[in-house]
């Protein structure tokens, strides 16, 4: 047995000691070439100090030498001692052939310390030695889509799909279907997440194609595509929203809240499947269930405040003012406000003729509400109740000044007027 493989035998032993011994004394009888073969090797199984260790003996043979300063920055990058990888390739001379390789392991590191535009520029550098070499152009690629410079990053991955549909484990269809979707380019995407799944059916991938047919308001190939997903995983929660979604937009109502309700199965903690469950279930004029729809939505989040206003806004239809006025204490409680609950509660305390209380809502929603022709209607019917003439006039004459053709208001006036 040679003495390189006694070492490989003895560290997949975990004779560690003993290895190490072995290195010792293998740099001082072994060749160079065995020795980079032998450090190649065991850096690939995990030893990653033995490996070095061979390599620093290597690099006092052939001091500067650019392929052994990155195979030790590659060692000391993995170990999370990324200064003294720096360092290494620093060392690297402008002339190594290696050191295009160096500018782009610097400008993964300066990436990873979040100095992007450093970054940048080791690879634009690399790109003047290396104009044609793809993994340049995929790095620029991924720079660009990780700092949300989608049409930069659009033109890099057509570069590289020139040449490779796949660097490193990244299918470059799917990467240049996400930079267009992130784009704004849905249906451009389409086909390279058709291409990207032609490769390799991966269900993520298969997420985001349904996901970019529905931004793109192509709805039929969403829920197809979202089906081949369910199909697939039942518990790939994020789906059953926009598969709901897109039935509502093809005014399938009863296969929208089928849907619902099976991502509810699959994902019990997700407020938005409740609130939009309730308002399927208020166009399906199914208004208990629609109230208990959006009171699991506030029993998950009672911050929830489109989901309160949604319900506030049923209870008004429904005239179920008590509940309504409960409704927003509960939510208060936990820090929430909207002009619009000073709205709801001076309405529900007027039909609950607790006027005093319906006066002060009144006056505290004023200053949101005095051009919302709506409340200003609301008010000045509740003030000329109450016999309050002088202020009703001033509201019913904004409302005129407002919508002239109005004859209502033209007559409600002339009686202000004439008492």
């Amino acid at each position: 047995m040679s003495s390189v493989d006694k070492v490989l035998q003895l560290l997949k032993k975990g004779e560690l000691t003993e290895a190490t011994s072995h290195i010792n004394r293998i740099t001082t009888m072994e060749s160079a070439e065995n020795i980079l073969s032998l450090a190649e090797e065991i850096s690939q199984l995990g030893f990653l100090d033995e490996a070095k260790r061979l390599y620093e003996h290597l690099l006092q043979l052939y001091p500067g030498e650019g392929e052994l300063l990155i195979s030790i920055a590659e060692i000391l990058i993995d170990s999370d001692q990324e200064d003294e990888a720096m360092l290494m390739l620093e060392q690297i001379s402008p002339n190594d052939e290696m050191y295009p390789s160096a500018l782009l392991l610097e400008a993964d590191l300066y990436q990873l310390q979040g100095m992007d535009e450093v970054s940048e520029r080791k690879l634009l550098q690399a790109k003047d030695l290396l104009p044609s070499e793809s993994i340049i152009d995929f790095a620029l690629g991924e720079l660009y889509y990780q700092q949300g410079r989608n049409q930069e990053a659009i033109s890099a991955y057509i570069k590289v799909l020139e040449h490779e549909e796949e660097i490193g484990g990244v299918n470059l269809n799917q990467r240049l279907a996400e930079a267009l979707s992130g784009a704004g380019k849905f249906e451009e995407a389409l086909p390279y997440f058709e291409k990207a799944l032609e490769n390799h059916l991966e269900i993520n991938t298969l997420f985001e194609y349904a996901l970019t047919a529905y931004q793109a308001g192509m709805y039929q190939t969403a829920i197809q595509k979202f089906v081949e997903l369910k199909e697939l995983d039942r518990e790939y929660h994020s789906m059953y929203l926009y598969l709901a979604r897109a039935y509502e937009h093809l005014e399938n109502v009863d296969e929208a809240l089928k849907t619902v309700k099976e991502g509810i199965r699959a994902d019990e903690y997700n407020k938005e499947l409740y609130f939009f469950g309730g308002k399927l279930a208020l166009k399906k004029g199914l208004d208990e269930e629609a109230e208990e729809f959006f009171k699991e939505a506030l029993a998950l989040d009672p911050g929830y405040l489109e989901a309160t206003l949604t319900l506030l806004k049923l209870y008004m239809h429904q005239e179920k003012y008590e509940d309504a006025l409960e409704c927003v204490e509960e939510v208060r409680k936990y820090g929430e406000d909207d002009p619009q609950f000073d709205w709801i509660e001076a309405v529900s305390y007027q039909k609950l003729e607790q006027y005093e209380k319906a006066l002060n809502s009144y006056h505290k929603a004023y200053n949101a509400f005095k051009h919302n022709e709506d409340f200003l209607e609301d008010y000045g019917f509740f003030l000329v109740e109450e016999g309050d003439r002088t202020t009703a006039r001033e509201v019913f004459t904004i409302l005129l000044q407002s919508n002239p053709a109005n004859d209502e208001y033209v007559q409600i006036l002339e009686r202000l007027h004439e008492d």
